[in-house]
This record gives structure tokens, sequence and C-alpha cells, in this order.
């Protein structure tokens, strides 16, 4: 019996996929679980799996074309059983071209806000290539590795355009609109002392050459042991309900040149502080690369994103929907305080935390932050198992 491959939704902003490459070819015999097509959304790459054994009797989708989730892809069919095509094989918005906005001029979008298809970016880097000044021409603009290949073969020149919204940017630009619009935001913001937590950063660092430890792995790890202590932060927002979520799984920010995306370390208040840095540093690494895995991108309950490193102190960070907080960290600076009734050198952070006021009023948010706070001022525990 013939099964329809359809492209399935991953995560809730995913609205459509483009077909980069397809690993099967019509005729082309596939086993369940073997990759069959690699799918590109506004998030990232990856491979869409058969969902049977039997061999491809048609591929519904060509390569390079982007289809609105839920459009069957292929049609894998039992060995010796013939499948009839069907007559719709391609749907028109697989083959539809952007439309341009009025306020637009006509043509496609430049790569600085385009998808960029991962073969033509890494090109890009290795040859030097400014893709803002890169007219992609595949679907939405999607900057192909033809086209990368032209602007080389140009010098690298190409006109300047106007940068419509596209890919990556128009997703971020519509769940931040939907997050102020259909949240009660606050931001509250205090100040930490967390010279005993740089003390014991430097400490593993020198215990751990490798471990990659920076002032953001001893903040997730407090905010994951305040998620536990604090259960309504750890939370997700639907309509009218509120789901309180077992695991702690903290999203960490991580900034592209396409914008932003958020891998999820799963579980984290169960981790060390050693393995918070490595799986950080992995999944950042992932993402960069763009080798994350949906799995590696979905899932959070909760978020932090840092700006410590573009010398802000403190911001108001936007939550990212259907989660009921997010947590912003500044940059750490060494300026005197008074401790114990003198003044000393200290590191201090600032710490702003953004809640869904709907979800949670301001004391048991301030308690919140207040436990994350105590966490870094009084560090020793991270350094003991959990």
């Amino acid at each position: 019996m013939a099964t329809e491959v359809v492209l399935p939704q991953w995560g809730m902003e995913m609205q459509d996929g483009t077909i980069v490459k397809w690993l099967k070819k019509e005729g082309d015999t596939v086993q369940e679980g073997e990759p069959l097509v690699e799918i590109e959304t506004a998030k990232l790459e990856t491979e869409l799996e058969a969902i049977a054994s039997g061999v491809v009797a048609h591929i519904l989708v060509p390569e390079g074309a982007t289809v609105p989730i839920r459009t069957p892809l292929a049609i894998i069919g039992a060995p010796g059983e013939k499948v009839p095509r069907p007559s719709a094989a391609t749907p028109a918005a697989a083959v539809a071209t952007p439309v341009p906005s009025p306020s637009s001029p006509s043509g496609p979008a430049p790569a600085a806000t385009a998808q960029v298809v991962p073969a033509a970016r890494r090109l890009a880097q290795e040859r030097g290539i400014d893709l803002s000044r890169i007219q992609g021409t595949g679907p939405r603009g999607r900057v192909l590795i033809e086209d990368v290949e032209r602007a080389i073969a140009a010098g690298g020149d190409a006109p300047p355009r106007p940068e419509p919204l596209g890919g990556m940017r128009q997703t971020i630009a519509a769940r931040m609109l939907e997050s102020l619009q259909t949240m009660a935001q606050l931001t509250l913001t205090t100040e930490a002392d967390v010279t005993d937590a740089m003390k014991l950063r430097d400490y593993l660092a020198r215990r751990q050459p490798k471990g990659g430890f920076s002032p953001l792995n001893l903040v997730i790890a407090a905010t994951a042991r305040a998620l536990r202590e604090h259960p309504r932060m750890n939370a997700l927002q639907e309509g009218a309900q509120v789901q309180l979520v077992e695991e702690v799984n903290v999203g960490v920010a991580v900034s592209l040149d396409e914008g932003l995306m958020v891998p999820t370390i799963r579980r984290a208040d169960e981790k060390t502080l050693e393995e918070i840095a490595a799986e950080a540093q992995r999944l950042a690494a992932k993402v960069r690369e763009g080798k994350a895995s949906f799995d590696d991108v979905t899932g959070g309950t909760f978020t932090i994103t840092n700006l410590g490193a573009y010398d802000i102190d403190a911001f108001t960070p936007i939550i990212n929907p259907p989660q009921v907080g997010i947590l912003g960290v500044g940059r750490v600076v060494e300026k005197p305080a008074i401790r114990d009734g003198e003044f000393a050198k200290r590191s201090m952070m600032f710490l702003s935390l953004t809640f869904d006021h709907r979800v949670i009023d301001g004391a048991p948010a301030a308690e919140f932050l207040q436990a994350v706070k105590g966490h870094m001022e009084e560090p020793k525990w991270m350094d003991a198992p959990s």
C-alpha cells in the first residue's frame, strides 16, 4: 500500500519549507527511517526521514521549490506496486515566486534578509563574498550556490538593494510582534555581585582548559536551579491555559547573521556546570554551522539572552512565546562596591527579567529573579554534585 510523505510542521513557527536536495530518486528503494530529502526552513536545514519502507514511486516537489506545511512531497510504494501519479503533483505554492511588497522594488530579496542555502553561505565565507550584496534567484529570494559563483566571477561586486524582511528575519519579526501584542510584559532588573562566581569560572577554566567556561554558563546553571525552585516561571501559556512543565529546558539565544536562534539545553537543572558548558558550546557550534536539528532548537521552557559581549549592562528582552519569561544577561564590570561596610573592587552584573504579568505577579517574579541572583552570588554549589 502506497504511503504519502508530507512536509511536517517542526515547531509552531514553521509555515513552509524549501526542498534543498532529494537524497533518493524515483525508483530507488528506501528503508523506514532512512534520510529521504534535505529541507530548509526559516530556522535551519535538516533531513526528513522516510516514514515507510519500499520504493520511491513519485517525487512530487522539485528541488528548490518552497511549499507550505503538510504538502505531499513524495509517494513510497511497495516493490512492484503501480502507484498512479496524483493529478496535481506539484501545488502552485511549490513554484510560486516571491511577491514584492508595494514599498519594495520588484525582484528577488537581497541575501541580508533572504534565506541562504548553507552551501552558498560556506562558499561565500571561503571566498570573502559579501552576501548582503547578492540577489538570490531561488524561491522567495533564496541565495543559491550559483548566485555566489556568479558574484565570484564578477569580482564579488553587486549593486546594493533595499532590504525587505524575509526568511528568518521575517519569522523573528512576526514572533516578536505576536509576543508584544498578546502578553502583558513587564521587566525587572537587579544587579548581582558575581565576584565569587568569576573566581569559580577562572578556577574551572584552569582545571579544564578546554571546557570553554563563560559567565553565561554560570547564569544558565543558576537560572535552571531557580526555575526548579519557582516552577511557575517554567511554564508555557496557550490561550487561557498555563501548563507548568516538569522538565527544565533552558533555551540560550545564539546570534547569527540572519537573526537569533535559540538552541535548548534540556534538563539543565540536572546537569553539572561542566555538562552545561559543554552542551552550550556544542549546540552553539551546530547552530552556527547550520547543522542543528529541530530537537536542538525546540522544547524550551525558558530563555536566556546575553548581550554582555556587546558592553550592554541592562536591557528589555522580549519573551519567546509560548514561554512566560526570559532573562537578559549584561556584561560583567569591575567597580567599587560596599562589602562588609567597606569599599572593595567587585565584579558586578545586571540581570533583566521580562515576565508575562497575566501569568505571574510582580512579587513572585521578583522572588525568582532574587533566587537567580542569590545562586550567582553564592556559587559554591555549582562545583558540587547536583
